[in-house]
């Protein structure tokens, strides 16, 4: 593929996610949107992840399809390189301080935030620490994996279990509330993100042994 189009793609995939991430944490904090509308619909705060993912892919999706790229071989290579993003993404969460540490903790790693953006002077789990790191793991993987996985979206759906994993473990440390089962949205997310990315894997590899 031409690798002039990554630009297009990446405007894609940011267009898409910004629009993505704000809408889930709309949808997600609603109450809170509502106490102060001005400040989560009209500034940086108030963006989502799991927003930006799916706003990311949708926008993914349709700039492939007017280039009339092969979407899967796409899928792979941006999956390849969400963890890099997401890993700074974590950095500057850490640098931050911005309230998505973890519970209080007597480890020795565990570390207070004074002058965050959301402070604390108990020591916590230093979450984005946790997922930052786990991220350059999941990249270091898939980076290995890039010419062994023969499977179109292969890549991709192994992305998806890797990252679903390491969220709903770090989960269970941070301080976001329960909505179902004792799992906060997060996990639940987490768990369809490597559900998706398992029965996605598993059906592309038969269709390939059965052609």
């Amino acid at each position: 593929m031409d690798g002039a189009l990554a630009e297009t793609l990446a405007v894609g995939a940011m267009i898409g996610g910004l629009v993505g991430a704000k809408i889930y944490f709309i949808i997600e904090a609603w109450s809170y949107v509502l106490q102060d509308p001005s400040t989560y619909l009209f500034t940086g705060a108030g963006f989502t992840f799991f927003g930006g993912l799916l706003g990311g892919f949708a926008g993914v999706f349709l700039i492939a399809k007017v280039r009339k790229l092969p979407f899967l071989p796409v899928l792979d290579a941006v999956g390849l390189t969400i963890p890099i993003g997401y890993g700074l993404g974590r950095i500057g969460c850490q640098l931050a301080g911005d309230g998505d540490y973890g519970s209080p903790t007597d480890l020795p790693w565990g570390m207070p935030y004074p002058d965050g953006l959301v402070p604390t002077l108990e020591h916590v789990h230093p979450t984005p620490a946790y997922e930052a790191l786990s991220a350059a793991l999941i990249f270091c993987i898939l980076w290995r994996m890039r010419t062994r996985m023969t499977t179109p979206g292969g890549l991709f759906c192994t992305y998806l279990i890797l990252a679903g994993v390491a969220r709903f473990i770090v989960e269970f440390v941070r301080i976001n509330p329960s909505v179902l089962f004792g799992l906060s949205d997060a996990q639940i997310f987490s768990f369809l993100m490597v559900m998706g990315g398992s029965v996605w894997l598993f059906a592309s590899r038969k269709r390939i042994i059965v052609s």
